[in-house]
């Protein structure tokens, strides 16, 4: 069925956890929570961010009318209700009156500069929806988790990371092969970008060959510590640090099954997929990765280009020998891996994949890539 159709999610006796089918809503909600929050006790190395050198320090300016204006003027009527049942139409009337705006205006401000996250702004109702072109829909993972938060707390994520988006792509510190989850940047860049890279290699008669990765669970399995860090990596004023050190915790959520509502639980590990913060936040915690990640690779001169977008990855080499080309696609894993590790996040290993752009008329036959000495499949 079309993604835009409404889907009606199977019986809760249909999933399994562990092999063991959830005949009760008690059991489909902690085998949702327990899908989604894998990564809670998941262990980081905070010594890997010394790679990274500090951004210089950028003034935080209170926010204006027009930013709150742009930003609910870009939001449809017909949004899921959040929490709080409010609509977009609704807070597009209160915004209409200036005394209401200033007062949503300096409670943003207030945030900010006390580094504090009301309660309210909190609390989120996540809807699970099956992912589409699934041969089965009995396990957790077959679903995919969207946040639906209160509409005025939407609306001041949107706003604050409008805002954030300009003040960290400012002092450079996003890689710049980074495609994803920023403004002004979509897939089409990237297969623009690999379609030139294959072209280019072309005209020196080399095939290029790409290792295509994604990370498994990656929204939710961002570590909050290591996120915080990384900001004051970035260049952002320490007040803004401090608030998101305060964001970030105590978060509670419901799960939303057809029309069964779970208990409420508390998310203390990564950022809800489809809340207007999660896309930068989760750039800003891959940059630091792929800056060290290109230096190993210069330091162990390996030909290999990166690109990425948002969850998913290439690396790209380019060579008239398979053999070679694989060797060093075998590398780029082996660092890949160590690094995600120490971030605290895990390759999807089902989702790898290798591909050869070839432009010889005569047999092609290229020799498989082994990553089985390093825990991953034989491509």
């Amino acid at each position: 069925m079309n993604w835009v159709k409404k889907r009606k999610l199977p019986v809760t006796k249909a999933i399994k956890y562990n092999g063991i089918p959830c005949l009760s809503p008690n059991s489909l909600w902690n085998a949702l929570y327990n899908s989604f929050n894998t990564a809670l006790h998941h262990q980081v190395d905070f010594s890997i961010l010394n790679e990274v050198k500090y951004k210089p320090c950028q003034i935080w300016n209170p926010f204006s009318r027009y930013e709150f204006k742009s930003a609910i003027h870009k939001c449809t009527d017909s949004s899921t209700l959040g929490p709080d049942k409010m609509s977009w139409r609704h807070w597009k009337l209160i915004i209409k009156n200036d005394d209401c705006l200033s007062k949503i205006i300096n409670i943003t401000d207030a945030c900010i500069n006390l580094g504090h996250w009301p309660k309210y702004f909190k609390i989120s109702t996540i809807v699970i929806i099956s992912k589409p072109n699934k041969t089965l829909y009995d396990n957790p993972k077959a679903f995919c988790p969207i946040v639906l938060l209160n509409t005025l707390s939407n609306l001041v994520e949107k706003v604050i990371a409008e805002r954030l988006q300009f003040t960290i792509t400012s002092n450079n510190f996003i890689h710049p092969s980074q495609l994803g989850g920023l403004k002004f940047k979509s897939t089409n860049n990237a297969g623009t970008v690999l379609t030139h890279i294959i072209h280019s290699g072309w005209t020196k008669r080399r095939t290029t060959s790409t290792l295509a990765f994604d990370i498994s669970q990656f929204f939710p399995s961002l570590n909050h510590q290591l996120l915080v860090f990384i900001l004051e990596k970035s260049g952002l004023d320490p007040k803004v640090t401090n608030f998101f050190t305060n964001y970030l915790v105590q978060r509670s959520t419901k799960y939303l099954w057809n029309k069964l509502s779970s208990p409420s639980f508390e998310v203390n590990v990564g950022v809800g997929q489809g809340s207007a913060l999660s896309p930068i936040l989760s750039t800003l915690y891959l940059s630091p990765l792929i800056y060290i990640m290109e230096k190993r690779f210069k330091n162990l001169n390996l030909p290999i280009s990166i690109l990425s977008f948002i969850d998913n990855g290439l690396f790209i080499v380019q060579n008239k020998s398979f053999i070679i080309s694989n060797s060093h696609l075998f590398c780029s894993y082996n660092i890949l891996s160590k690094l995600l590790d120490s971030f605290g996040l895990i390759i999807e290993y089902s989702k790898l994949e290798i591909f050869h752009f070839n432009r010889s008329y005569g047999p092609f036959n290229p020799p498989p890539l082994d990553l089985s000495p390093l825990g991953g499949p034989i491509l």
